[in-house]
């Protein structure tokens, strides 16, 4: 029983790290945009894809489920046409980049 909770423990901690390291790259991404810093600004945002990714195989979702809810929410964000969409075309583009990578 003890190694059992003791591995519930060690998961727990680990999302909990995960968590908190998602967040820290976020306040990374800020400071970096304040400085208009482009190169900390890629580290930042590519951290924050890599926890985001990594916080949902530990909840349960694979990596493959990841893309194709990406894949899905993209769809649903262009068809609402937020102003970014609308004006600059970015969720089409990133849509269509992540098509031509299969």
């Amino acid at each position: 029983m003890f190694s059992q909770e003791s591995d519930i423990l060690r998961k727990l901690r680990l999302i909990e790290g995960l968590k908190a390291d998602l967040l820290a790259e976020v306040g990374k991404l800020y400071r970096a945009m304040v400085h208009s810093n482009r190169e900390a600004i890629g580290e930042a945002l590519a951290q924050v894809i890599i926890f985001a990714f990594v916080l949902g195989r530990r909840l349960g979702i694979d990596f493959s489920e990841m893309d194709e809810m990406v894949n899905t929410r993209l769809g649903h964000n262009i068809d609402q046409e937020p102003e970014v969409e609308r004006w600059y075309g970015d969720m089409s583009e990133y849509r269509r980049y992540l098509r031509q990578k299969r």
